[in-house]
């Protein structure tokens, strides 16, 4: 029951996180038709989510470890409402990134909060398990951010779909403050914050980290670039599906990923009981999702769903990575740890997605008004895949250490 009063709260908060970072998918349409944005556009004001997500990283694992993730997660999910108020009543490109931003900033917490609050308080063996029910909690605001979010779009727009977010994180920070228990939550074992940053220069120079990085790196960016906006227009683009068959595609395709990350979380809990390592588990995950990359390129339309079904899948594996990763390091630092991870893995989703949309860009389709060519997705997807590769041949070259 304890550890339910810890986890409900945590899911609640990366619930809405999810829900506002996949929802351009759906929306995209309305933004560029209303707002005249090009792919570039596009990935830049979706992706601004990311970067900021990504520079409140380092100092969010020192002020979680410092101050604990109840307080910190509360007083940003503020942040996030203020960012959902403002795109809601956006005009031009700056204010909509700002929003975006916004947003990014104040869910910075919500999974690494969680994941710094259930090594506090859940048993170390139950870690994979319930940081795979803390991904499925982010899965099922995917879910929500697909059909869900094209059925509401009959009854409002997309503004009034951000004032609705901006409230529900105004409530969501209320309850992680005032259910949360407060024992234990200070860290009195750092005593100054020279100290803290001074962790961060260990994680840095360990070569554990930079064996396991490059790789979950490369594979999160891919997935969280591509799951939360360019799966959406590439399954329109490329295989020619109409608006509501891309909703229903992506509700597919984000149940498969509530699947994966239950799937793999519980996988990697049950081989560590027989001596497998988790880390084992994620590499082995994230070089299927590789592979499941090269039909798309080819674009085997014809397979379109399954393949698409297993990138949800199989693009979870790479977060096994921040269940493994911190036990290398002592556990005062955990929070410094996967946050210093995720610094990276964020600043590569943002240059993922931007990225991506000035490739795909320098394709237009001048037959239909934001359309863009498959050859566009072709190159994006391509380069996305050989970063894979390079990361993936670091990790087994890469001698230094043994994981």
């Amino acid at each position: 029951m304890e550890i339910l009063k810890i986890f409900i709260p945590f899911a609640f908060g990366y619930f809405l996180s999810y829900l506002m970072r996949v929802v351009n998918a759906v929306i995209a349409p309305n933004l560029v038709v209303e707002l005249e944005l090009t792919a570039a556009d596009l990935g830049l004001l979706t992706s601004a989510n990311f970067l900021a997500f990504s520079a409140a990283q380092l100092p969010l694992g020192v002020l979680l470890d410092r101050f604990g993730p109840r307080l910190i997660e509360a007083l940003l999910l503020l942040f996030a409402a203020s960012g959902a108020f403002l795109f809601a009543n956006a005009q031009s490109m700056p204010e909509l990134i700002t929003g975006r931003a916004l947003i990014g900033l104040g869910t910075s917490a919500c999974l690494m909060g969680a994941f710094k609050a259930y090594l506090m308080w859940v048993p170390s063996k139950k870690i994979p398990l319930i940081n795979g029910l803390q991904m499925t909690a982010g899965g099922l605001g995917a879910v929500t951010g697909t059909v869900p979010m094209e059925l509401a779009l009959t009854i409002t727009d997309w503004r009034g779909l951000f004032v609705g977010f901006g409230f529900i994180a105004i409530f969501i920070s209320l309850i992680i403050y005032l259910a949360v228990p407060q024992q234990s939550e200070t860290n009195r074992t750092i005593s100054s914050l020279t100290d803290q940053f001074g962790g961060l220069v260990k994680i840095y120079t360990n070569p554990i980290f930079w064996r396991i990085a490059p790789i979950t790196i490369a594979s999160q960016s891919m997935f969280l670039g591509t799951q939360s906006l360019w799966a959406g227009p590439w399954l329109s683009d490329v295989a020619g599906l109409d608006r509501d068959v891309v909703a229903h595609y992506l509700l597919i395709i984000a149940i498969a990923m509530v699947g994966g990350f239950l799937g793999m979380g519980t996988v990697a809990n049950q081989l560590e009981k027989w001596g497998i390592k988790t880390i084992t588990v994620s590499i082995g995950g994230m070089i299927i999702f590789a592979l499941i990359q090269l039909p798309i390129i080819f674009l085997w339309i014809d397979l379109a769903l399954p393949l698409w079904i297993a990138f949800g899948f199989f693009g979870t594996a790479g977060i096994l990575s921040y269940a493994s990763l911190p036990l290398y390091f002592p556990s005062e630092m955990a929070g410094r740890v996967i946050t210093a991870l995720n610094v990276f893995t964020f600043g590569g989703a943002f240059a993922a997605q931007w990225g991506m949309g000035l490739i795909i860009n320098l394709w237009p389709n001048y037959d239909i008004v934001g359309s863009y060519d498959p050859s566009g997705y072709q190159a994006a997807f391509a380069l996305m895949l050989a970063i894979q590769l390079a990361g993936l041949a670091w990790f087994f070259f890469f001698r230094k250490t043994k994981v």
